[in-house]
Order: structure tokens, then sequence, then C-alpha cells
């Protein structure tokens, strides 16, 4: 955690993929098909104190979110839902900060906190990586 927040220092960004090194930072995946994923999702992100909603855009499989930290920031979300097959989809975060300083680690503290959420309603359907 000590290292995240001194790549914060500079860094105002974060976001999960392939290829993340860290392997709380990876891609998850679900046993879900893209549609049911997605109004999960989005049921999840409605109900979740301190995000605004901003934009869903089914068919690109993009939603994007607000957050605003405890410092007065604004942060910038985005969840891209995508397919894999007709039953297993998954789910890529980017999170930014506006502004700019870095962000302490808050990016990569607000995808885990998104990631905890998912999961926790999804959890029969996480595959694991």
């Amino acid at each position: 955690m000590l290292k995240r927040t001194l790549i914060g220092l500079i860094r105002s960004h974060e976001q999960t993929g392939e290829k993340a090194t860290r392997p709380e930072l990876k891609t998850r995946y679900y046993k879900l098909s893209r549609d049911k994923l997605w109004e999960e999702v989005i049921s999840i992100l409605k109900k979740k104190p301190g995000y605004k909603l901003l934009h869903e855009v089914k068919n690109v499989g993009e939603i994007v979110l607000e957050k605003r930290t405890v410092t007065g920031r604004v942060q910038d979300i985005t969840l891209t839902v995508f397919s894999l097959n007709p039953l297993k989809s998954a789910i890529d975060i980017y999170s930014a900060s506006r502004g700019s300083l870095g962000d302490l680690g808050s990016n990569y503290r607000t995808i885990l906190d998104i990631f905890k959420s998912i999961d926790a309603k999804l959890k029969e359907h996480k595959i694991s990586n």
C-alpha cells in the first residue's frame, strides 16, 4: 500500500487489464452473458454511495461514473463490460483524478472498492484468474 501511495504522488490514474502486474488489478471474468452482467453492474453502481452514474452506453459496454474524494477532488471512472462468448463476460476499470497532482493511490482504492462490491454480489458467477 505504501508503494501505491508513493506512485500516487506523481500518477493520477489507475487501470485494470489483462497484463496488470498486480493480481487485484487484473480484468475480472464472470460466467454471465454481457447483458446480464451489464444489468447487475448498473444495479450495483446505482446503489453505491458516493458514486454518481453519468453515462451508460450499453452497445459499447461503457459505464461512466464520477466520485468525489475526501479531499474534494473528482475522479472520472470508466467501466467497460465486454463479452468473451455468449456465457462469459469481463470487466475492466479505468479511474483518473482531475487536476495535475498525483492521487496518493485513491484511484487504485476506488477500483478495488468497485470490484469488491461487484464481486460480493456476483461471487457465484466469478471466474478465478
